[in-house]
């Protein structure tokens, strides 16, 4: 009888053993399965609407299902939809605009209501001002930022201080500041400048090299947020920078801390009302992530795999059916 309660009793410690360890197991598959449905939920849970532009994509207006909605056949880099509907643009060299330039385009017709033909070599960004002008940068032997107005005349010309040996790689998302001045990110010069409009003084300048030049961060879309701060997209280098007023990096996002490769040549950015980033992704083919959307501790919540080619630039214009309402910062 003592045998067999001493083996009844290792028994019944065996059975509670692999009972505990069973149960240990099928509780991290749940919870893993549930950090896995948790994730995908939170990715579905944010559905966007965004102008794109691009050199193979052209112009075109995607929806929240993920649709084109709109398109408009003539390469861009830059560009935003309009309060009154229409889609301003800036042009990359056509046979109707060689050197590029911009364009405004009701949405409806297709029709082109507005143009300018750039005089130099290329024509990178344009930006919508509140008096009804438009800021655009000029590329060439002498790059330079010009205001033009609805007549298509140039009412203020600013020398832009860059590289004048590769055209294509002197600036890109040049932007006008609440405060007046000017914000050009220089490719090739590893640097974000802040200028004076009126003297071309360059009263700010954030070097974009502290990795060292071989990481290739040119920085492609600078923005000014509220707090001062500057968000830096560097392209070739994959990733986004956060900068304060001296310059200081204090955020940062690479594909180390994605866990997987979306930034793939990051060009535009835009921060959302909510603090998150969207990040495009230019060399992005096929069923790549071309557009996706992080928050400040650096998870993905949305992401955009459609088209057969990534963009340079783009406009987010909904989340989830409301219109984005600040929606400057890009």
């Amino acid at each position: 009888m003592k045998k067999s309660a001493a083996t009844d009793a290792m028994q019944s410690r065996l059975f509670l053993r692999r009972s505990s360890l069973l149960l240990a197991v099928a509780t991290f598959i749940t919870l893993s399965m549930y950090g896995e449905l948790a994730c995908a939920a939170e990715d579905a849970a944010v559905q966007h609407s965004f102008l794109g532009v691009g050199l193979a994509n052209q112009a075109v207006i995607v929806g929240e299902d993920g649709k084109v909605e709109w398109k408009f056949e003539m390469p861009a880099s830059d560009g935003w939809v309009l309060p009154n509907g229409n889609v301003l643009l800036a042009l990359y060299g056509t046979k109707e605009f060689p050197s590029g330039g911009i364009v405004e385009v009701d949405r409806e017709t297709k029709e082109i209501v507005f143009q300018y033909k750039a005089q130099q070599k290329e024509t990178s960004t344009v930006q919508p001002l509140p008096d009804g002008k438009y800021l655009l940068a000029e590329l060439g032997p002498k790059p330079r930022a010009l205001v033009i107005n609805s007549q298509g005349e140039v009412v203020k010309s600013t020398p832009l201080q860059c590289q004048t040996d590769n055209a294509h790689m002197q600036t890109r998302m040049l932007r006008v500041l609440p405060n007046g001045n000017y914000l050009a990110p220089h490719l090739f010069d590893f640097a974000v400048k802040e200028y004076n409009p009126d003297t071309g003084e360059v009263v700010r300048s954030f070097a974009t090299d502290d990795r060292g030049r071989e990481k290739r961060d040119w920085p492609f879309t600078a923005i000014r947020l509220k707090d001062g701060n500057t968000l830096i997209a560097c392209t070739n280098g994959n990733r986004i920078i956060e900068v304060d007023a001296n310059g200081k990096i204090v955020w940062s996002v690479t594909n180390d801390d994605l866990g997987e490769e979306l930034f793939d040549d990051a060009c535009g950015a835009q921060r959302l009302p909510n603090g998150n980033t969207v990040v495009s992704s230019y060399h992005a083919k096929g069923d790549a992530v071309k557009l996706f959307e992080i928050t400040r501790d650096k998870k993905v919540v949305w992401r955009y795999s459609g088209m057969n080619n990534g963009f340079h630039h783009f406009q987010i214009l909904t989340t989830n059916g409301k219109p984005v309402e600040e929606n400057t910062w890009k």
